[in-house]
């Protein structure tokens, strides 16, 4: 039984997996829309530096290319204010990203990673929505679905079967 479950998983993450990227993508750009209108004395390059940098913190995925890490340590204090703004500025986000953050963490668990601290750290910035209860997976996503067509990112339909969702939950 145990290889089934294994089976399913390997199926379901990298899915899973994809529609967590749409809702990084989609957040990126709401991000970058709100970095253009509050730092318009930045240049384009830094605009598209500065929310790639929030939406790394936010997805705990940091570019270990040099340039990137001394441009996210020269500007770490904006980063940390966006961070904590984020709730305010794009609260119809809240939900997405909730369920794409612990979308992310069953899937690194799954691959015996862990990425609970991400969970906090949302958390601490009053980005994660308590009142939700994790998504199953279909439901997270046909919510990646509507959300992608709402911003222009097709995501094809995959069929999610219920044993496949048990699995991963369990």
């Amino acid at each position: 039984m145990a290889s089934t479950k294994k089976d399913s998983n390997s199926r379901l993450v990298p899915i899973l997996r994809d529609g967590v990227a749409v809702v990084l993508m989609v957040f990126f750009k709401q991000c970058k829309v709100l970095i253009v209108k509050k730092y318009p004395n930045r240049d384009a390059t830094a605009h598209t530096m500065l929310a790639a940098a929030i939406t790394n913190e936010v997805f705990g995925s940091h570019n270990t290319d040099e340039k990137f890490q001394t441009f996210r340590k020269n500007n770490q204090e904006i980063i940390n204010l966006e961070l904590t703004t984020i709730q305010s500025d794009i609260p119809e986000l809240l939900a997405p990203l909730t369920d794409a953050l612990r979308i992310q963490m069953l899937c690194d668990k799954q691959e015996d990673i862990d990425s609970s601290w991400l969970l906090k750290q949302a958390d601490m910035n009053k980005i994660l929505l308590h009142e939700r209860d994790a998504p199953l997976p279909s439901v997270f996503m046909e919510m990646v679905r509507t959300l992608g067509a709402e911003h222009k990112l097709t995501v094809p339909p995959v069929k999610i079967n219920s044993t496949d969702e048990q699995h991963l939950l369990h």
